[in-house]
């Protein structure tokens, strides 16, 4: 018999307990039950089952005057436990560490999610001037500076999915692989400067990307290619050999 496709072991009401808790988690603020039935196009009676189970088992919350519901304990402990014993993270996160404290700007790590990225976490500046915390948000890959690094160096463009408007950026993927990191400006709102690059595995697969994300009166342009960028690119091949990754020291080696 050939073997069957994914899709055909889904169960729908798992899928729309999902959908509802995935719902939460991209809401800023406490939502309603009429909120997300118009949102997921779901009854408002299925959504009430399911979240007055996640509230049950505390990975959602009510609120009891307003009626709105949130995100509860339950998930944030979820989230924390995964996040311990992701690899990539872990072994990233004191090299990053100390990165931000010799340069004193905010420092993410980024994840491909598709034809997108995760800010999956990030180590603060103690900077007075700082730019809104984005842990969680979801950007095009071909967007900022973190996604562009992870495009020009993994196999996405050679063909194994479909990205519009990948053509037009063939040459600057092929510059960003070369510099061996990337800038941007204004991408994540006026004013605000990141630069980015590559985190690599064992395998040569791109699990990540390291970005600095500051203000533009503060990251300059000179600033970024004397210092930022060149410390920046060298964290990265720390955390890459960390992760098992040889080929920078090979392609060193031959050039001398």
């Amino acid at each position: 018999m050939p073997p069957r496709q994914k899709e055909s072991y889904s169960i729908q009401s798992v899928d729309n307990a999902l959908d509802v808790l995935e719902a939460l988690c991209e809401e800023e603020d406490e939502v309603r039950i009429s909120q997300l039935s118009q949102r997921l196009g779901m009854n408002k009676t299925s959504i009430f089952r399911l979240l007055a189970t996640f509230e049950n088992r505390g990975y959602v919350e009510k609120e009891q005057k307003s009626g709105k519901y949130r995100l509860g304990l339950s998930a944030y402990e979820m989230g924390q436990k995964f996040l311990s014993r992701m690899g990539l993270l872990r072994k990233a996160k004191p090299v990053i560490e100390r990165l931000a404290r010799e340069c004193n700007e905010a420092l993410y790590l980024a994840v491909p999610r598709g034809n997108e990225i995760l800010m999956l976490d990030m180590v603060d500046t103690l900077q007075q001037v700082k730019i809104i915390p984005l842990v969680g948000n979801r950007y095009p890959i071909t967007g900022p500076s973190a996604g562009r690094v992870i495009l020009a160096n993994s196999a996405l463009h050679f063909g194994n999915c479909n990205l519009e408007g990948l053509q037009g950026l063939e040459v600057e993927l092929s510059q960003i692989r070369k510099v061996g990191g990337s800038v941007d400006c204004g991408v994540f709102g006026d004013g605000i400067v990141s630069l980015a690059t590559p985190l690599m595995d064992a395998q040569g697969n791109i699990p990540g990307s390291l970005c600095m994300i500051g203000p533009e009166f503060r990251l300059t342009s000179e600033k970024i290619n004397n210092v930022l960028l060149p410390r920046l690119i060298e964290t990265g091949i720390v955390i890459s050999s960390k992760l098992g990754y040889v080929g920078h020291f090979i392609t060193k080696d031959a050039y001398k």
